[in-house]
């Protein structure tokens, strides 16, 4: 499985003022917690950043550094806290990300609104793989000019900002900031420790802003000019000095005492140009004041006579040199598209009888069809821009005549994962016969053709084929060449085979590159109940080859990631505060300024099949004792009912084992006496 290492850095804004009447403006700051997926998991504290005085709208410089991969979700809370001296600190508000919402939507930036009022802005990006260090850095002010009216000198300070690249990359967000000196014109500040990744990636000549500030109790400080710069420039100017603007006017100097990189490793920078730049660039600052029904047929999908498949590949030009990862291309405008196909054979059995495998549970516990798409689908949807999913069947007939690929649903595309799930239950409202043989290479051959079609609109789109089945395909040798004549497309194909049939003969697809001779690997088999009851390990399974075969398809095309050039901060989307997830944790603070969790249990996301689609729970942490801040809720102590269907050829007195549907714990429980197979009764855990 690929794993990618990722910083995550936040910013708020309109928060509400906790500190209290005649108290003035709350000094923010956040906690990030790494929630847990389960009650055998712990939670952790990544750790806080600094404090912003007196500010509601603050731009912490801290980032936070964690581990990604494509098929597990990766949930974390962010806190926000009013330091308070000598008392309690305040909640001010909380928030819960999942990484892979925040890297799938544009701009890599999620935003939410708290309980309390404001905005909290969460940002992923790729963190650099090595140490380039730490700048250290001695800057001096020369006369600089009075902001502070006429009675009064400016208190100024520094921040070190950089840019992001990708979408959402235009605006400067700060790195380091510096503390004021108070009324003084020629301020010469404490030199600054800056981590060289946290600021440029390790590129030293990426440009940089030096943008300095008259402080101001209040956290609207006022900006006293800026200029741009690079790490190598600053490096090369000891001695020397910028001129400080704001719009066209200088506003001063700023003289480089001291200038350089201690603890890089050699290979992690990139290194400087021959030829020094020159030391004098400029660049404008803001001037405002700164704050931190029931469908009747199937709808035929297509004239598979007419689909040009394999006789015209895509072309493959030459890959450049330098390979991007799976986060830059999702971070860097790639959309990814997903399809859904059911299968409708004969074999998964009347879906009027309890056990069978296309069986609705009347007391809301899914079949495996519903499991599989729900935990897949909801993590591939997180990448899809507009949401929309074509659906197909195959193995059924209409009319007399078997289709192995026809519409499900009754639209071309369905909304949602929902939208999935209710095309999904309607198609046995028509007038279906559920039939054979077990063919996939239609619903295949549609696939890849519609994802050739997308990525001649746009290169940097991709599909992925989410295809169930209770049964192996009756004809291997087709299904062979199907794959072989696609693997030029765009797309991979996640097959999961649903039920206790014997899948012995879908193993060719487990090699099928090495034995075909073909040079894509697109195709990953996964049967169902070796996951049955862990959802992460069932999303992990199918989606773990995706990352590698989406970027060996791009890269060997020379196609690479691109910025979002149509964005900008208005199209972040801001999603409303959620009750059942955003709660404010229980947190204890050492002397020694540690954070941990009030408690070692609690706290985890409800990540059970049965959670719902779209819905998010948290499981809080023990309530603090008193004293301690913030209060969290407690845990639930009353036991957890809820129904259970007894599987065919299962008698009384048998045990079964059942997976509890808010944790997702196997539970061993046993038939009670005079239920027979189909039956239902009831188990508290």
């Amino acid at each position: 499985m690929t794993i990618e290492k990722l910083q995550l850095t936040l910013h708020s804004t309109g928060l509400k003022n906790v500190a209290g009447l005649g108290k003035g403006t709350s000094d923010p700051f956040a906690i990030v917690t790494l929630l847990a997926t389960g009650p055998g998991e712990k939670p952790r504290v990544l750790g806080k950043t600094e404090v912003i005085k007196n500010s509601l709208s603050p731009k912490w410089t801290t980032s936070f550094l964690f581990d990604y991969s494509f098929g597990k979700e990766t949930h974390i809370n962010v806190s926000i806290v009013d330091e308070v001296r000598k008392q309690s600190d305040k909640p001010m508000g909380s928030a819960v990300f999942e990484i892979g919402d925040i890297l799938g939507s544009r701009g890599s930036t999620k935003a939410k609104k708290l309980k309390k009022g404001g905005i909290l802005y969460a940002r992923v990006s790729k963190a650099p793989p090595r140490s380039a260090g730490k700048l250290a850095l001695s800057l001096q002010g020369i006369k600089l000019k009075n902001v502070d009216g006429l009675f009064s000198k400016s208190d100024p300070f520094f921040e070190i900002r950089r840019t992001y690249e990708g979408a959402g990359g235009g605006s400067w967000s700060p790195v380091y900031r510096g503390k004021h000196v108070k009324n003084n014109l020629n301020p010469k500040w404490e030199p600054a420790s800056i981590d060289v990744n946290a600021l440029c990636d390790g590129d030293l000549n990426r440009r940089i802003q030096v943008a300095v500030f008259d402080h101001e109790k209040d956290g609207k400080h006022n900006p006293m000019g800026a200029f741009d710069t690079t790490v190598n420039e600053l490096v090369k100017s000891v001695g020397g000095k910028f001129a400080l603007k704001k719009g066209s006017k200088t506003y001063g100097t700023i003289n480089v005492d001291e200038c350089k990189i201690i603890g890089a490793e050699t290979s992690s920078v990139v290194q400087p140009p021959s030829a020094p730049a020159a030391a004098t660039a400029t660049a404008p600052v803001d001037t405002t004041s700164y704050q931190p029904p029931m469908m009747p047929v199937p709808v035929p999908v297509a004239d598979f006579g007419n689909m040009n498949l394999g006789g015209q590949p895509l072309p493959v030009p030459v890959a450049p040199p330098k390979k991007p990862t799976f986060v830059d291309y999702i971070s860097g405008n790639c959309d990814l598209n997903m399809c859904v196909a059911i299968d409708f054979t004969g074999s998964n059995g009347d879906p009027r009888r309890p056990g069978t495998l296309h069986h609705f549970s009347p007391h809301g516990q899914m079949n495996g069809y519903e499991k599989a798409i729900s935990a897949v689908g909801s993590i591939v949807a997180k990448y899809d821009s507009d949401q929309q999913f074509p659906v197909y069947g195959f193995g059924a007939k209409y009319g007399g005549v078997v289709r192995h690929c026809f519409q499900v649903g009754n639209s071309k595309e369905v909304h949602g994962i929902k939208g999935i799930l209710d095309a999904y239950k309607g198609v046995f409202k028509t007038p279906l016969i559920m039939s054979g043989p077990t063919v996939f290479t239609e619903v295949i051959q549609l696939a890849a053709t519609q994802a050739k079609q997308r990525y001649q609109i746009n290169p940097l789109s991709y599909s992925i084929l989410l295809l169930l089945s209770d049964g192996a395909v009756t004809d291997v040798e087709a299904t062979k060449q199907v794959l072989a004549s696609v693997a030029d497309a765009p797309l991979s194909i996640v097959i999961v085979g649903i039920g206790n049939a014997d899948f012995s003969a879908m193993q060719f697809l487990d090699d099928f590159e090495t034995r075909s001779g073909v040079n894509r690997d697109i195709v990953q088999f996964v049967q169902f109940n070796a996951h049955e009851h862990n959802k992460t390990s069932l999303t992990r399974a199918t989606l773990e080859e995706i990352p590698d075969q989406l970027v060996q398809f791009f890269h060997t095309r020379g196609i690479m990631p691109q910025a979002d050039s149509n964005f900008s901060a208005s199209k972040i989307v801001i999603d409303d505060y959620n009750e059942e997830a955003d709660i404010d944790l229980s947190m204890d603070y050492g002397s020694d300024g540690e954070i941990a969790l009030n408690g070692d249990v609690g706290c985890y996301i409800d990540n059970s099949y049965e959670a719902g689609i779209g819905d998010l729970h948290v499981i809080p942490p023990p309530s603090a004792p008193s004293g301690s801040a913030p209060v969290a809720a407690s845990v639930p102590t009353q036991p957890f009912t809820f129904q259970v269907q007894v599987p065919p050829n299962v008698v009384s007195g048998q045990q079964i084992q059942v997976a509890h549907p808010h944790t997702g714990q196997p539970l061993v429980v046993a038939v009670p006496a005079g239920v027979p197979p189909g039956g239902v009764f009831t188990v508290s855990a």
